[in-house]
């Protein structure tokens, strides 16, 4: 017998070998399920975790419910340089001293502040997860705020904003967001602005943490190789003299001013965004408008990657994008073209935008957009970072955990009529608003908010 038909299978034995394979992966799956815990400290201190048997790391957040959208219009910016501040030095640590204790361990210890929340977190070898909990701790509660560090940082932030100004593909969004939700503090970059960064005192931080960071509106979000019992009893002790109360902010909820915004730019393209308003976090149509925008701009398969790129070669990335927060939400789509090729450009995203509100979806493209999304799901939550991030969110949006399989199951919930509708209320012409920038001139472009395109 050859070694070619010594491993040939007939159809049944091959059959058999699929579902044994399948039943294994289950009862894999089963045993290294991720194991959902929260309990809650003496001083209101939320600690959320789920443990992964299966890696070797851990990722741990402290989280503050405050983000750009809580500011003074004054004191924009004031609580990404909190961010920045708390990593410059404590009681115990010099920044120096942070920076070499994370870096020993080859830990990856970093922060990000957005428009409603701000997080502090450091994945680590899963034996490491002790050394973790006691910088982050130290860092949250007993940073300094140094003068001439501020004064430094406050300098690192400004050049982090001119590096904000000469990235076009970051400044059409923040353009858009403004353009949407005029006079809205959801509007405002997270970032700030030079002058009202510059113009920030130490007292006005620590003033702030004082308003935004009580117990009460600080959650600890853990995933990864790790005990809960073990990470509740190390936060609590950290945690100790931790005390105090906050309001916690209200979810801002902005009025749609759908509009034009041309921004003159020397670039050599020209980056257009054309969108309209979305879902919140906590609308449950968000599983059909996440199918829609698969469909729409998520992947190379996606119509307008499809009609834009693949059959007229205006662009090399078009994608449709949400930007949803716990009130509001904007769903939009984003391309660079060459300055000659925006009208035509924008002409058949606005096609396919109406095609999609007139026809809706067919069965296929909701199949295929459906296993899309799961994938993404599934590979996303293989990172204990995305884990801790998705458990740190969901607090603050819902109070609840959202396991993978439920949000699964919304999702295959849903049916062709559902985008259709959603579609046919979102994408309406006279709820479309478009930004561009660069060297583009808006009476060149022919375009008109609440026309429809034939």
């Amino acid at each position: 017998m050859s070694i070619v038909r010594r491993f040939q299978q007939t159809p049944d034995s091959e059959q058999k070998g699929r579902v044994a394979l399948n039943a294994n992966i289950r009862r894999l799956r089963g045993a290294e399920k991720p194991l959902y815990r929260k309990s809650t400290l003496p001083n209101g201190v939320r600690v959320i975790t789920e443990t992964m048997p299966a890696v070797r790391s851990a990722t741990l957040g402290i989280w503050a419910d405050v983000g750009s959208a809580s500011e003074r219009s004054e004191q924009r910016g004031i609580s990404h340089l909190i961010e920045h501040m708390l990593f410059k030095g404590t009681k115990r640590r010099s920044a120096q001293a942070i920076a070499e204790t994370m870096d020993g361990v080859g830990a990856n210890l970093n922060a990000f502040t957005d428009k409603e929340t701000t997080c502090y977190y450091a994945k680590v070898m899963d034996h490491h997860v002790p050394l973790a909990i006691d910088v982050l701790s130290d860092m949250f509660l007993n940073s300094v705020f140094d003068p001439r560090e501020m004064a430094k940082e406050q300098n690192v932030v400004l050049e982090e904003i001119k590096m904000y100004d000469d990235s076009p593909d970051e400044q059409i969004h923040d353009l858009f967001i403004r353009t949407m939700w005029s006079g809205s503090d959801l509007g405002e970059p997270t970032i700030g602005y030079a002058d009202t960064v510059s113009a920030l005192k130490r007292e006005d931080l620590r003033a702030h943490m004082r308003g935004h960071y009580a117990p009460n509106a600080v959650v600890v979000a853990a995933a990864g190789n790790l005990v809960h019992d073990r990470v509740v009893e190390l936060f609590a002790d950290a945690f100790a003299s931790y005390t105090g109360y906050c309001e916690v902010p209200e979810p801002d909820h902005p009025h749609l001013t759908a509009a034009t915004n041309f921004k003159q730019k020397d670039t050599e393209q020209a980056y257009v965004v054309l969108g309209t308003r979305g879902l919140s976090l906590r609308d449950e149509r968000r599983y059909a408008l996440s199918v829609l925008d698969t469909i729409l701009g998520g992947g190379m398969s996606s119509r307008l990657f499809q009609e834009v790129r693949e059959k007229r070669g205006l662009v090399y990335s078009v994608y449709s994008f949400q930007q949803s927060y716990r009130e509001a939400g904007l769903f939009a789509v984003s391309a660079g073209t060459s300055p000659a090729n925006v009208r035509e450009c924008v002409e058949v995203i606005t096609q396919q935008l109406q095609k999609a509100a007139e026809r809706g979806v067919s069965e296929a493209e909701l199949s295929l957009a459906k296993e899309h999304i799961k994938g993404n799901l599934t590979l996303s939550l293989e990172s204990t970072s995305s884990r801790m991030i998705r458990l740190g969110r969901g607090e603050f949006t819902h109070g609840y955990y959202l396991s993978t399989e439920e949000i699964e199951g919304k999702i295959d919930a849903v049916t062709c009529e559902q985008v259709l509708s959603l579609a046919h209320e979102l994408l309406a012409p006279a709820n479309l608003g478009l930004c561009v920038l660069g060297p583009v001139d808006e009476g060149a472009i022919g375009w008109q908010r609440g026309e429809a395109v034939a």
